[in-house]
C-alpha cells in the first residue's frame, strides 16, 4: 500500500472538500475585506480536508513525531484563528513552537539553530500570506511538494517521496474546487501547516544530504520572493505589517487585469521552471550552483521591476478616469 499513499490522499481531499462545500451556510466563511481579491464569502474549510487527505496517505508512511505532532498542533491552532480570530501574539508562539521541534527532532547544530527557526517561522507565514487568490496556494503545494519527492526518490528515499506526493496529490484533489471560480479556500487551517511542511521537509532533506541549503527556497520561490519583496516594500514605507493590504505581486496582478485563472496560470510556469531548474541544479558544481540563483535573483528582479512599473501605470491611469469623472 505504500505507493498508493498519494493516490489515497488525492481521493480523500477531493471528496471531503466536495462533502464540505455542500452546505455553505454551516461553514467557516471567509468575509471579503480590504485584502481581498474575491466579492463573495467563500467557505475556507478546504485545509480541513487536506488535511485529512494528507493524513489518509500518511498512515502507510513512517512518521516523524517532530513532524506529525507540530503540523497537527499547528493545524489544531489555525482552525480556533478561522473560527475565533486568535491574538498575533498567540498565533506566533504557537509557530516558534513548531519550529523548535524541528529543531529538536532534524539534529540541527547550535550554530544553525536560530537561522532555521527564523527561516521555519517565516515560511509558515509567507505561506499563509501568499494564500489570497484561486488556485495559487494550492497550486505551489502540488509542485512544491512534488519537486521535493522526486529529489527524495533520486535519493534512494521511498518513504520521505511518498509522504510528499502525498501533500503534492492531496493539494491537487484540493485545487479541483479551488480553481477560478473557487468554490473553497484553504483557510489558515491548511494554509499554515502547508508553510510549515514546506520548511521542516525542506530542512530535513538539507539534514539527511539529498540537497544544497537553497534547494527549498528555490523550489518554493514563487512564494518566498513575492512575499518578502512586499514586506521589505512596505517596511521601507513605513506602513504598519500587520495591517491587511493588497500589495503581493500576485494581487497586483489579478488587479491589473489579469484575473485569478490567468494569474494562477503564469504563476504555474514560474513554479514549474523554478522547480525544474532547482532539481537540475542539485547535480551541479558551486561555480554551476551559485550561476543558477544568480540567474534566478536576475529573473525575479526583473519580474518585480516590470510589475512594479505596469502597476504605477495603472494607477496613474485609474486617477486619471477618477478625475475626468
Amino acid at each position: 500500500m505504500t505507493y498508493y499513499s498519494p493516490l489515497i490522499s488525492a481521493l480523500v481531499t477531493l471528496i471531503l472538500t466536495l462533502i464540505l462545500t455542500q452546505h455553505k451556510d454551516r461553514m467557516i466563511q471567509d468575509v471579503p475585506n480590504e485584502r481581498s481579491l474575491h466579492a463573495e464569502p467563500v467557505p475556507r474549510t478546504g485545509g480541513i480536508a487536506l488535511m485529512a487527505g494528507m493524513l489518509s496517505g500518511w498512515v502507510f508512511q513512517p512518521w516523524l513525531w517532530w513532524i506529525l505532532l507540530p503540523v497537527l498542533g499547528l493545524f489544531v491552532l489555525s482552525l480556533v484563528d478561522d473560527v475565533r480570530s486568535l491574538t498575533p501574539g498567540t498565533r506566533l508562539i504557537g509557530h516558534f513552537v513548531a519550529a523548535s521541534c524541528v529543531l529538536l527532532g532534524s539534529g540541527i547544530s547550535w550554530t544553525g539553530m536560530l537561522p532555521v527557526l527564523l527561516f521555519i517561522v517565516w515560511m509558515i507565514n509567507l505561506y499563509n500570506f501568499m494564500d489570497g487568490s484561486d488556485g495559487l496556494a494550492g497550486g505551489m503545494a502540488l509542485f512544491g511538494f512534488s519537486f521535493y519527492g522526486m529529489a527524495g526518490w533520486m535519493n534512494g528515499d521511498p518513504a520521505f517521496a511518498m509522504m510528499n506526493f502525498s501533500v503534492g496529490a492531496a493539494a491537487l484533489g484540493f485545487l479541483y474546487h479551488n480553481f477560478h471560480p473557487a468554490k473553497v479556500f484553504l483557510g489558515d487551517a491548511g494554509s499554515i501547516p502547508l508553510g510549515f511542511l514546506a520548511a521542516a521537509f525542506g530542512v530535513w532533506g538539507w539534514q539527511q544530504g539529498y540537497w544544497p541549503f537553497w534547494f527549498p527556497i528555490l523550489v518554493f520561490s514563487p512564494f518566498v520572493m513575492d512575499a518578502t519583496l512586499t514586506l521589505l516594500k512596505r517596511a521601507r514605507n513605513k506602513e504598519k505589517l500587520t495591517d491587511a493590504h493588497r500589495g503581493h505581486y500576485y494581487q497586483r496582478l489579478v488587479q491589473m487585469g489579469w484575473g485569478h485563472r490567468n494569474t494562477a496560470i503564469a504563476e504555474y510556469a514560474l513554479m514549474l521552471l523554478a522547480g525544474v531548474s532547482a532539481l537540475l541544479g542539485i547535480g551541479l558544481d558551486a561555480g554551476g550552483q551559485g550561476g543558477l540563483l544568480l540567474c534566478w535573483a536576475a529573473i525575479y528582479l526583473g519580474l518585480s521591476i516590470w510589475i512594479d512599473r505596469r502597476w504605477r501605470l495603472y494607477q496613474d491611469a485609474n486617477k486619471e478616469s477618477h478625475d475626468v469623472a
